[in-house]
Parts: C-alpha cells; structure tokens; sequence
C-alpha cells in the first residue's frame, strides 16, 4: 500500500510543482478524477518559407485606369471651350437677356409703390410700360433729332470756333505765359478737325452708327419685351429658386435674395435719377448762358453721368471747355455753378436716392466701373458697380460666417 502511495502521489507532485510555478493552484491544474493525464502537444517549428506573406495593397474600389481618367479630362475640358464658344456667339442674346432683367430690377421700386397705392400687379406693370412709352415716343420725335441736329452743327462749326478762342484776349496772356503752348495746342486741334481723312474716319463712324442703330433697336424692342416679362413674373421666378434650395439654407438664401435685388433695383432706379436731374440742370444751365448746342451737350451729359463715381466730373470738364469756346465768362459761370452742383448732389441729392440702396467702397465702384466699361462699354459700367456689390453681400454673409466657424 505503501508503495502504491507512494506511486500515486509521486505524478501528483510532478504535476503540481509547475502549476506552483505559474502561480496557480493545484485543483486547476490536475485533471479530473479517473482522466488520464495528457502530455502538451509539442509547438511546431515555423520555417521562414511557411511565414505569412505581405502582399502589395489592392485598389481601391472605383478607382479607374489613367487612361481613362485622362480621357474624362480631357472631354470636360472640351465641354468647357465648346460652352465658352457657345457663350461667345451668343453674347449679344445674353446682354439683351441681363439688360432686362437689370432694367426690371430697377423698375419694380417703382411697382411696388403703385402696388402700396391700391394697383394690382399686372395694373402696376402696364402704367409703367405705358408711361415709359410716352416718353420714348417724345424722346425720339422731339429731343433726339434736335440733340443730332445740333450735334452736326457743332461738328461743322468746331474749326471756327477753335479759331475764334485763338484769338481771344484771356488766350493770347495765356499763351504768353506758356511761350505758346496753348497756341500750338489749338493749332494741332484746328489742323486735325480740317482734316479729309478725320471726316471720312467720322462718316464711315456715321455709317456705321447707322447700321448699329438699326440693330440697336431690333434690340431694344427684344430688351423690352423681356423686361416686361421679367416684371410681371419676378415673384414667381424667386419663388421658383427658392426652391432649388435645401430647406436648411433657404431662409439666408431669401434674405441674400430680397436684399441683393432690392439693392440692385435701388441703385440702378438712382443712377438714372440723378443723370436726368443733371442733364436737365445742363440744359438750363447751358441755354441760360447763351452757349450754343446746350441740347447736344445737355443730352451727353445725362450718358456720361451714368458712370459711376467720376460721370459728373466728366459733365463738369466737357460743359465747361464748351462753354469756354463761347465767352471765359460763360465758361466761368459753367465751371462754378457745376462746382457747387457737384457738392449738392455729392451730400443731399445722392443719400436720399442712394439711402436704401447697396453701399459700395469707392475703391470698389471705380476698379468694378473700369472693369465694366472695358468689356461692354457704358452699359458694363453701370451693372458692374451692382455687380460687385452683391459679391461683397454674398462673402459678408457666407463666406466669412462659414470661416469663423472652423
């Protein structure tokens, strides 16, 4: 018994002396009542040809070949040259189709309040096309032939009268005082107006003009014919947009909207105001005076003081070398009575017009009209300067909102 004790306990202990080892107790560690005990399986050797492999990562899904990543390339940008091309031959339609939309943007101030007065709409919208056609029709049968009559006058008569304030007092003690610059420069004047070529230049300017009249009003009847539809559907054009809109950003996008086309309008309906009460202040100005051709001149004034920011200065300088050509007094008068118009209209006429509408940095006004001007003319001029302000609107309530937030 002893002996097989002693046998019994001898695997006993074996077993127990590693389970001690690893910190365990024996009953863990010894198998159950009755089971044999097992010897743990040997690890196999790993060879390093039996090592797990690294094999190069795959691409990604969706990915395409260069090549066809090249050609999706090189198709946008054709698209993009042919669309720029189709803009190019289509540039005279969409002027037409921004100068009405500009114009009835800048008739509907003048909508709305006939709206407040007790109009409907489609009331509203047919007073003012029948007004305006008033007046176009007068325009053209009274102020327009007179203004070129005139004009031709001036041009005829433009040797003589550089002539004649050659030989005026004021110019002669002038001239002495610049050891005849101011004779040499009337003199380069008087030679270049009798001219051939400069009269052949301006009658094929003149035929030219022609042809562009005749185009200017097919034009015109089309610009008009979309302003009056741009009036009468403008609630339901924006609401229209609007709804183009996620609902999370639809309500700054009504208020950017309304803002910008109210502005816009505003500015636009100003800009007019004030060139008209300019031109009629020249013409009266200029008739009051005794300087000749104050209709064609009056009637220039009120295209250059559309330009933004430097248009009465220009009316200032051409009235006054033109009233120069009749009397110094007169171009004295002119030049004085334009001086204080300027301040008038600077700090009492143009806020009250101007109180409602964008408010645009001068460095902002002259570099967008300089801009405008140098690709559309006149007309760039005057829609860059709205232009531009509502960019500024856009970034003041977008862009800087979305950067403060990162």
């Amino acid at each position: 018994m002893s002996e097989h004790s002693t046998d019994q306990a001898g695997p006993a202990e074996a077993l127990a002396g590693p389970a001690k080892a690893l910190g365990t107790t024996g009953a863990e560690s010894l198998p159950a009542p009755g089971a044999e005990a097992r010897a743990p399986r040997p690890v196999p050797a790993v060879s390093r040809s039996d090592a797990p492999r690294r094999h190069p990562p795959s691409p990604r899904r969706g990915t395409r070949p260069p090549v066809a990543q090249g050609f999706t390339v090189a198709l946008g940008v054709l698209l993009a040259i042919a669309l720029a091309g189709s803009l190019i031959l289509l540039r005279g339609v969409a002027f037409d189709v921004f100068a009405g939309l500009f114009i009835a943007l800048a008739i509907n101030p003048l909508i709305r309040l006939l709206v407040r007065a007790g109009f409907s709409r489609g009331q509203a919208v047919l007073a003012v096309a029948l007004g305006f056609a008033v007046v176009a029709v007068v325009a053209l049968t009274l102020i327009v032939p007179a203004a070129l009559r005139q004009a031709e006058q001036l041009v005829r008569g433009l040797p003589a009268g550089l002539a004649n304030l050659a030989d005026q007092p004021w110019v002669e003690d002038l001239n002495a005082v610049t050891s005849g610059g101011v004779d040499a420069a009337l003199q380069s004047l008087s030679d270049a107006a009798g001219q051939p070529t400069l009269w052949a230049a301006l009658a094929g300017g003149a035929i030219n003009f022609g042809v562009g009249l005749i185009g200017l009003v097919s034009s015109g009847v089309f610009i008009a014919v979309l302003t009056l539809y741009f009036l009468v559907s403008l609630r339901g054009m924006k609401r229209g947009f609007y709804s183009l809109i996620g609902a999370s950003r639809r309500r700054t996008a009504i208020y950017l909207t309304e803002k910008i086309t109210d502005s816009v309008g505003r500015y636009l309906g100003g800009m007019v105001i004030l060139a008209l009460c300019n031109s009629i202040f020249s013409l009266v100005l200029l008739t009051l005076t005794r300087v000749p051709f104050a209709g064609a001149i009056s009637l220039a004034a009120f295209f250059i003081t559309l330009i933004p920011l430097i248009g009465t200065v220009l009316t200032t300088c051409v009235m006054t070398l033109f009233a120069l050509l009749s009397s110094p007094t007169a171009g004295l008068i002119v030049l004085l009575t334009m001086l204080v118009y300027m301040q008038v209209e600077a700090y009492v006429m143009t806020p009250k017009v101007m109180s409602k509408a964008l408010h645009v940095p001068g460095a902002l006004v002259l570099i967008s009209a300089t801009a405008g001007a140098t690709l559309l003319g006149l007309p760039g001029a005057l829609v860059a300067v709205p232009i531009a302000a509502a960019c500024t609107l856009m970034v003041r309530y977008i862009v800087v909102p979305r950067q403060n937030t990162r």
